[in-house]
C-alpha cells in the first residue's frame, strides 16, 4: 500500500524540517499529478465545490489519506482567521464540515488538511502536535498564522520556539497583482517594513497596482512569533501551469492540499 502511494505521489512536495529534527510527523503538499480527475481538474483535484466528478474527488482524497497515513479532516475555508482543534468525531460518517481556515491535531492518525490554488498553505510541526493554515491575503492580514501558533502551543503544551513551520507553494510576487485595499489590510501605507513586500507596478491603464510577496509577508509574521525554524519551497502556482492549479490563471480548476499528521 505504501508503495502504491509512493507511485502516484512522486511529484508531490515534502516539507524540510530543521536539520537533526526527529519529529514523528508525515507531511506533504500535492500537485496536479497523481490523481484520476479529467479536463481542467486533471488530475489530482481534491476540491468538492469546483464541479468535478464526485467519484474522482473521493478517489483523490483517498490517495491523500493513503500517502499521509491518516484520516484527513477537510475544512470549509472562508478566508478567515479561525482555528479548530480536530477530534476523532470529525472523521465519523455524517460529521459536519468544520468552517475554519486553520486546524490543529494532537491525535496521531488524525490529519490536518489545507486546500489551496494560489493562497499560501503553512504547515506546523511541534512536539506533540501539528497544524495547518490557509493564508491568503485576507486570512494572513487577519492573523490566521498568529492564531494557529497560539492554538497549537495551547493544545500541544509547547512554546513557539519549539514550533517549526513550512511554507508551501503559492502565487509568487511576480504574478500576484493587488490594489490599495490589500496594502491597507497590512497597514503598508505607513509601515516601511511591510512596504518592502509590495513592489509598485501600475497597470496598463495607469492605475496604482503592486506585486505582493505573500510568502515574504508570512515569513515576517512567523519570525516575529519566535518560531524555532521556518522553511519553504520556491515555487509559483500561477507560473508553473503544468505542475500546479491556479485560480488566478484558470478560475475553473482543481484544488491542491498541504497536509500533516502525527504518526502513531
Amino acid at each position: 500500500m505504501l508503495n502504491e502511494a509512493a507511485a502516484y505521489a512522486q511529484d508531490w512536495l515534502r516539507p524540510a524540517w530543521a536539520p537533526g529534527s526527529d519529529l514523528p510527523v508525515t507531511a506533504l503538499m500535492s500537485t496536479r499529478s497523481g490523481g484520476v480527475s479529467q479536463g481542467p481538474y486533471a488530475s489530482m483535484n481534491v476540491g468538492v465545490a469546483v464541479h468535478d466528478e464526485p467519484a474522482a474527488v473521493a478517489e483523490n482524497r483517498a490517495r491523500i489519506e493513503q500517502a499521509l497515513g491518516a484520516r484527513a479532516v477537510f475544512l470549509q475555508q472562508v478566508h478567515g482567521a479561525d482555528v479548530v482543534l480536530l477530534q476523532p468525531q470529525h472523521v465519523q460518517a455524517g460529521a459536519p464540515t468544520l468552517i475554519a481556515d486553520a486546524s490543529v491535531s494532537v491525535t496521531p492518525g488524525l490529519g490536518v488538511v489545507i486546500q489551496v490554488a494560489d493562497c499560501l498553505p503553512v504547515l506546523f510541526a511541534a512536539p506533540g502536535g501539528v497544524a495547518g493554515a490557509h493564508a491568503g491575503w485576507r486570512g494572513l492580514s487577519a492573523g490566521v498564522l498568529e492564531n494557529t501558533v497560539a492554538a497549537l502551543c495551547a493544545a500541544a503544551h509547547c512554546r513557539p520556539n519549539q514550533v517549526q513551520a513550512w511554507l508551501g507553494a503559492c502565487i509568487g510576487p511576480q504574478a500576484f497583482e493587488v490594489g490599495p485595499d490589500v496594502l491597507a489590510a497590512f497597514g503598508a501605507s505607513d509601515d516601511p517594513i511591510d512596504r518592502e513586500f509590495f513592489k509598485y507596478q501600475p497597470n496598463a491603464a495607469g492605475q496604482p497596482r503592486w506585486r505582493a510577496d505573500l510568502a515574504g509577508l508570512a515569513r515576517q509574521r512567523l519570525q516575529a512569533l519566535g518560531l524555532g525554524f521556518v522553511s519553504g519551497v520556491q515555487a509559483c502556482t500561477f507560473s508553473e501551469a503544468s505542475r500546479f492549479f491556479s485560480f488566478r490563471r484558470e478560475p475553473r480548476c482543481g484544488r491542491m492540499v498541504a497536509a500533516i499528521s502525527l504518526r502513531a
